[in-house]
C-alpha cells in the first residue's frame, strides 16, 4: 500500500496522478539532458563562437549552464507538483 492509497485517493485518480508526474519527470528531465548533453558536449563546437559574459558558450553549458538548468527544473517540478498535489486533494 502507498501512502497516497492511505489518504484514500480513488485508484483511477492515483493511475492519473502517477501518470501526470511521470509525464512531468520525463519532459523535464529531456530538457535537463538536452541542455547538459546535447548543448554542453555535442554542439559546443558551434556554440563556442558565442561568447557569455566573457566565456565561450559551450564552455559555459559544460561547466556551468547544465547545473543552473537543473536547479531551475527543480524549482518548476516543485511548482508543477504542489500544483498537481492540490488537483487531487492530497497536499499538505
Amino acid at each position: 500500500m502507498t501512502i497516497l492509497e492511505n489518504i484514500y485517493m480513488p485508484s483511477k485518480d492515483l493511475k492519473k496522478y502517477w501518470k501526470t508526474n511521470l509525464k512531468y519527470l520525463g519532459i523535464l528531465l529531456s530538457i535537463w539532458f538536452l541542455v547538459s548533453y546535447v548543448m554542453g558536449i555535442i554542439f559546443v563546437d558551434e556554440l563556442n563562437s558565442i561568447r557569455f559574459r566573457g566565456f565561450k558558450l559551450g564552455f559555459w553549458f559544460a561547466q556551468q549552464g547544465s547545473i543552473y538548468f537543473f536547479v531551475l527544473i527543480i524549482l518548476v517540478y516543485i511548482k508543477l507538483m504542489n500544483k498537481l498535489d492540490k488537483k487531487y486533494g492530497v497536499n499538505e
